[in-house]
């Protein structure tokens, strides 16, 4: 391996990471401390930093394509324990499993393995 690509396989951290911490700590953290600005302040800082990682490695379009999907996720958390009656830490759970699927799919999975599929 050359020192080029170990460096690119140690900086490549996964998107996917920031937008389950975003929503599951930003829930968490809302729940926790009853300070739901607070929750909304990681839930922003999770999705700007995926974002901008997604912008660097799939360009504007993408990027707004999930960050589309990453407010979705948070709305539809909403309506699920709200509108459907779904405990909160279930539907937190469902729409962070879903969101960072997609995302890690979409974003953070090397060409090789989206061809390879």
């Amino acid at each position: 391996m050359s020192i080029s690509t170990l460096t690119r396989a140690r900086t490549r951290f996964p998107s996917a990471v920031l937008v389950a911490l975003g929503l599951a700590a930003g829930f968490g953290i809302a729940q926790g401390t009853g300070i739901r600005a607070l929750g909304g302040a990681v839930f922003a800082l999770g999705g700007l930093g995926a974002a901008w990682l997604w912008v660097q490695r799939r360009g504007w379009a993408v990027a707004l394509g999930l960050g589309a999907l990453y407010i979705a996720a948070f709305v539809l958390a909403h309506v699920l324990a709200l509108g459907a009656g779904f405990p909160a830490w279930l539907a937190v759970s469902l729409v962070t499993l879903a969101s960072a699927g997609v995302t890690y799919a979409v974003a953070d999975a090397s060409r090789a393995e989206v061809v390879a599929r």
